[in-house]
């Protein structure tokens, strides 16, 4: 019994190890395929590892680490990266891009230069650049203007505003302006606070729903490519579609002189049929028990099946004979 549950344990343990071999086959030195680069960045901008590596738009690897580190101009954001299947040069450029509206971001990769960027080699700060994040810009400015006392900034104002009563008109026009601007500001201050909640709350709703976002947008460009890889046939459905209406009026043209009398004549008949509704009918019903009779005398074969009755008197017919 103990050999039989240690080759079960020693399988189970293997199978185990496979699979966790299968989900990180990449991060293996030996097994993984591609060159190991890396890039400097003054901000990170919500890059992650596991995000993509793209070239022109094309997936050509991942980012595996993102980590902080110190160089001569001070601290920045060093990400490496793998890619296979291209060529970096020398100057190869290094941007930080959003991936989708909920701000997924991916890592794009710019291969200029002649040449060949060896492995290893890091991509300085003057070749990469970050992207403007609206989402956290959005989220910025509901928590900056939650702390501010609109009230106090208005006040503020106008007492600016009078203190510079007796300045030239231009700058008491300036600041008049911008002590109605400021009041304006706090007289709207809790529909702005409610608008950039609401706005807060729809961005939270969106990155939590990030990857049915993403599977609805994927799944739009899958109907846009098949609709697009049958153009064709929609444009020669359309194209027959044409000439059979143009068949069909030429056919109409051609044969109206004959068509006219005809449809003349066949309203005629649908009226005479509607006058005489009422006799048809009684017709149909009285001809129904000639139709059974006949069917029943002609049912045997090709010939009548009857019989006369009364044709010889008197004659009572034994049992047994004809």
């Amino acid at each position: 019994m103990k050999r039989p549950a240690r080759i079960g344990a020693i399988g189970l343990v293997v199978a185990a190890a496979l699979l966790l071999l299968a989900f990180r086959i990449d991060d293996l030195p030996l097994l993984a395929a591609g060159d190991t680069y890396h890039a400097a960045f003054r901000d990170a901008s919500g890059l992650s590892e596991g995000n993509e590596v793209r070239v022109a738009g094309v997936k050509v690897g991942k980012v595996t680490d993102v980590a902080l580190a110190r160089g001569g101009s001070g601290a920045y954001v060093r990400v490496t990266f793998r890619v296979k299947d291209v060529e970096l040069g020398p100057d190869t450029g290094a941007t930080i891009r959003i991936k989708t509206v909920l701000g997924q971001k991916y890592l794009a990769l710019d291969p200029r230069g002649d040449g060949h960027l060896p492995a290893d080699a890091e991509i300085p700060l003057a070749r990469t650049s970050s992207p403007f994040d609206v989402m956290q810009a959005v989220q910025g400015l509901a928590g900056t203007l939650q702390d501010i006392d609109t009230a106090q900034l208005a006040q503020a104002f106008t007492v600016l505003s009078q203190t510079f009563a007796d300045t030239p008109a231009s700058v008491k026009a300036s600041l008049t302006g911008l002590s109605r601007l400021s009041a304006t500001v706090a007289s709207r201050d809790q529909q702005l606070r409610e608008l950039l909640r609401h706005a807060h709350a729809v961005t939270g709703v969106l990155a939590e729903r990030d990857e049915e976002f993403r599977r609805l947008l994927t799944d739009a460009n899958l109907l846009l490519a098949e609709v697009q890889r049958r153009r064709e046939a929609v444009h020669t459905l359309l194209v027959a579609t044409t000439e059979l209406s143009e068949q069909l009026s030429g056919l109409v043209a051609d044969n109206r002189a004959t068509l006219g009398p005809a449809l003349q004549h066949l309203r005629t008949v649908v009226g005479v049929l509607q006058r005489n509704r009422t006799r048809l009918e009684a017709t149909i019903t009285s001809l129904a028990p000639f139709v059974t009779a006949f069917a029943n005398v002609t049912g045997n074969g090709r010939w009548f099946d009857s019989y006369v009755d009364g044709l010889v008197q008197g004659f009572t017919p034994t049992p047994g004979g004809r």
